[in-house]
């Protein structure tokens, strides 16, 4: 059922007559159990599958409010005059009918999303691993879903479910593969990956104990950051491969993020040395 079906005067009462898609009830909600996943994941896929039958009919009845609505924008008579109060008044009216029918719509469309949760969860755990968290890919997944609800031609007659499952895989595997690009801008060269401290750091009159005991420290401090913090701290303090000091500019360009954004790494970096250093003070050496 197209748009040029939705101008029938009889679709209205073809597409609600039977009107037997409606919020469950929560004795319903009771029967639709998921042992299998935790309470938290269990909440979101609550909500019972639909049959091909209820599938069509709800894309249908969301297609056809949205139309209705759009059908009433064009309506809208956008003069700014106040010659007439009648026309201030249909505007009124029409914005609210406007309203009611999208309130109406997105109902169906928060059906039809709700319904496929447990595909989305199903599809993202796949892609979970050390760089990519569930919860991430979750988000992303439902965003994705819903994307795919306002996509769907119902008329061209195969399941949502097909259609839904090409869509939510490749946002996944997009995101995995940005995610990875974004480590290899972020990876360290050899010469960086080093944890070498010149000694044109050592103060004057420091023991070579004293330095090397320093020195390690500091090593196992960075090793303990992250990529981007450790890089950053390095570039930002000539350690390492970095002979000058390079600006915040500077890095932002290299990692592809905002000044502002390496500000607030370099800060946050800054702020777990201090607590590492606190917590495990370098034994006394003799200078």
């Amino acid at each position: 059922m197209g748009n040029a079906d939705f101008c029938e005067e009889s679709v209205e009462a073809s597409l609600f007559a039977d009107d037997h898609i409606l919020p469950i009830s929560s004795d319903e909600l009771q029967r639709v159990k998921t042992p299998d996943l935790p309470a938290h994941l269990a909440r979101l896929c609550e909500t019972k599958l639909l049959t091909p039958a209820e599938e069509v009919e709800t894309f249908r009845r969301m297609n056809y409010l949205r139309f209705k609505a759009n059908e009433l924008r064009s309506e809208l008579n956008p003069s700014d005059s106040v010659e007439s109060k009648k026309v201030h008044l249909a505007n009124c009216w029409t914005v609210r009918r406007i309203e009611a029918l999208m309130s109406a719509a997105d109902w169906y469309r928060d059906r039809l999303v709700k319904s496929n949760m447990r595909l989305v969860i199903s599809i993202v755990k796949k892609f979970v691993n050390a760089h990519n968290g569930f919860d991430d890919l979750l988000s992303d997944g439902i965003i994705a879903l819903m994307r795919a609800v306002d996509k769907f031609d119902v008329g061209l007659g195969f399941r949502f479910s097909t259609y839904a499952t090409q869509v939510v895989r490749r946002n996944s595997y997009r995101r995995v593969m940005e995610k990875q690009k974004e480590r290899q801008r972020t990876t360290l060269s050899v010469h960086d990956a080093g944890v070498d401290i010149s000694d044109e750091h050592r103060a004057p009159g420091m023991s070579e104990a004293r330095w090397e005991a320093l020195r390690g420290r500091l090593a196992t401090m960075l090793d303990r950051l992250d990529r981007r913090e450790k890089l950053i701290i390095r570039a930002r303090f000539s350690l390492g491969g970095h002979r000058n000091v390079q600006t915040l500019q500077k890095l932002a360009d290299r990692l592809g993020v905002s000044k502002e954004r390496i500000r607030q790494l370099e800060k946050r970096a800054l702020d777990k040395l201090k607590d590492m250093a606190d917590l495990s003070p370098i034994p006394e050496i003799e200078v």
